[in-house]
């Protein structure tokens, strides 16, 4: 295998959003009297549920397996506002861990059902963000995937529309689902800004780079990971050969047969150490051909949620 080339794409990992929901937990576990509970999954990986699981943070699906009164996180995808008065009558100590680029499409949901429009969420069913955003205007918002969906949609005034996306999708399929909208309800209202979160974009940009030069792409993140998923299917829609593992144990040594050029990526909530665990496989296989490309620089970072920032200061002082 020492005759193979590596290429690993920068930017890759975590995203700002994912750093601060982390950081958001481990802050919690210093600041406040445990247990910790988090409100489905913190972020979309495996290994670290497990590792704040280790710590003794709890993991649960809904609010009523958590104590009144206890701490609670909110998870990095969202929650509806139904969530948040169920918190309230628990008396439950709340720290909201959601991305802030995600509660921008809260907002936009909210100021579009203000006036009076029919809402086209463009994302994925059952996805935790979907459902968190879709719970801000439950009679307003109506769910598409696909551009064939486009055409069976009926809303009460055709010319009174606006469209939200979930922000870990494919730029490439959403413009499609975009583009049928536009053609059938040709007033469409969009948000001034994209949806689709940087990270996302940036990722998605450096796999279609990598899939020039690399015959196989191998993206690190968990199954349920929507930006991981996406980034398989950029790269093979871009011409690469594409397998979404959960790290370096689900290497199959077979799909490397015939491959003279290998990508690496990870997706915004997959862990360093698991794209470095991936390379050091490769590295003990006699791969020393290891190139990185970066194709964009990331410096976005995301202030603390006020609430945490506000107990951390108390904290220092006490």
């Amino acid at each position: 295998m020492n005759s193979k080339k590596l290429l690993l794409a920068k930017p890759r990992g975590f995203c700002a959003g994912v750093d601060r929901a982390i950081d958001v937990v481990n802050l919690a576990l210093q600041i406040y009297k445990g247990p910790i509970y988090v409100r489905k999954e913190i972020v979309h990986n495996h290994h670290v549920v497990e590792s704040f699981k280790k710590k003794g943070v709890i993991f649960v699906e809904d609010l009523d397996e958590v104590p009144d009164g206890a701490t609670v996180i909110f998870s990095a995808h969202g929650i509806s506002p139904e969530v948040r008065t169920m918190a309230a009558s628990k008396w439950l100590k709340v720290i909201d861990a959601t991305c802030p680029l995600v509660t921008k499409v809260h907002q936009e949901a909210i100021r579009f059902a203000k006036q009076g429009l029919s809402i086209i969420l463009v994302g994925h069913d059952g996805h935790d963000e979907v459902i968190g955003t879709m719970g801000e205007a439950p009679d307003s918002i109506r769910l598409v995937g696909s551009p064939e969906e486009v055409e069976s949609l009926q809303v009460p005034d055709p010319e009174k529309v606006g469209i939200i996306t979930q922000t870990t999708l494919s730029m490439d399929d959403t413009k499609e689902i975009i583009e049928a909208l536009k053609r059938r309800f040709p007033t469409l209202v969009a948000p001034s800004k994209d949806d689709i979160c940087y990270a996302t974009q940036n990722r998605q940009t450096a796999v279609k780079i990598l899939a020039k030069e690399a015959d196989l792409i191998l993206v690190i993140g968990s199954e349920n990971s929507s930006n991981s998923y996406r980034l398989k299917e950029v790269a093979e829609s871009a011409g690469a050969k594409a397998y979404l593992i959960e790290d370096v144990n689900e290497i199959d040594p077979a799909w490397f047969n015939g491959i003279e050029c290998i990508g690496i990526t990870a997706g915004a909530s997959a862990p360093e150490h698991l794209v470095q665990e991936v390379l050091n496989y490769f590295q003990a296989k006699g791969v020393e051909a290891i190139e990185e490309i970066e194709v964009i620089k990331e410096e976005v970072s995301f202030a603390l949620p006020p609430e945490l920032a506000r107990d951390l200061t108390q904290h220092k002082t006490n």
